[in-house]
């Protein structure tokens, strides 16, 4: 028997796929869905082989076509007939100082992080004002929570917005929608994978996509995740002067 059904966007790799991994073994139906489909054929062949009972519908989408979206979220309502969860995963790394020439990687990644978001979003929401229940996961960064300097700049801002759209839509209370808005830490994906000297702190996809996992069913309105060091860190990101700010990242 399932526990329901989770849409996971950016499924193919990463902290999206060991969440699609880790909520099947919880006994939940997933649709998942991203740009490279050869790769969540993969995933889907993978979860279930290990769990057999477990429904996993695979759909092509790249976050960045508005149309698509809402077509494929729509697609995959009708197929399963509800969608109990939405998790807003998809998401770019790419970034450079800001007038060191390269505008079009952070435009990139400034529209896949936060326009491709608030589409994921609409089309949400859209199910969820229908069936009259819902929970909305957006992926933001403990990054987010100042201005961050040089390659950094652009995501954090994008990261920042998430988590700004998340909070606007708790404010709206929508009846029978929870919205969670979840800040990772350092862990380990394929974002990250090419970066040459590895923060302090970063631990592997597995143990870090648990404590991601381990919030959204809780429900928490906002989670910095794994709880240790990212909580006081966190706390600490908000309140310090930037001077020592730098000195933390």
């Amino acid at each position: 028997m399932s526990r329901g059904t989770i849409l996971i966007t950016g499924a193919s790799s990463g902290l999206g796929a060991e969440m699609a991994r880790q909520f099947a073994a919880l006994g939940y139906d997933l649709g998942v869905c991203a740009r490279r489909t050869e790769r969540l054929d993969e995933l889907r062949a993978e979860i279930l082989a290990a769990h057999p009972h477990r429904v996993v519908s695979v759909k092509q989408l790249d976050v960045t076509d508005d149309d698509a979206v809402f077509t494929v979220f729509d697609e995959f309502a009708a197929e399963f007939g509800t969608v109990d969860r939405v998790i807003v995963n998809a998401g770019l790394g790419k970034g450079a100082p800001l007038g060191t020439g390269h505008h079009k990687a952070n435009r990139e990644t400034a529209v896949v992080n936060f326009l491709a978001a608030l589409a994921q979003s609409e089309a949400a929401l859209k199910i969820f004002r229908a069936q009259g229940r819902g929970h909305l996961v957006m992926i933001s960064s403990i990054s987010a929570l100042r201005g961050m300097p040089k390659t950094l700049t652009t995501y954090a801002a994008t990261k920042a917005g998430v988590a700004a759209l998340a909070e606007g839509l708790r404010a709206e209370a929508i009846p029978g929608v929870d919205v969670s808005v979840i800040y990772p830490g350092y862990i380990r994906s394929e974002m990250n994978d090419r970066v040459k000297h590895q923060p302090k702190f970063m631990v592997d996809t597995e143990t870090g996509t648990r404590a991601i996992v381990g919030a959204i069913e809780k429900r928490r309105v906002k989670a910095y995740v794994p709880g240790w060091p990212w909580v006081p860190f966190g706390l600490a990101l908000r309140i310090l002067p930037m001077p020592l700010v730098r000195k933390l990242i």
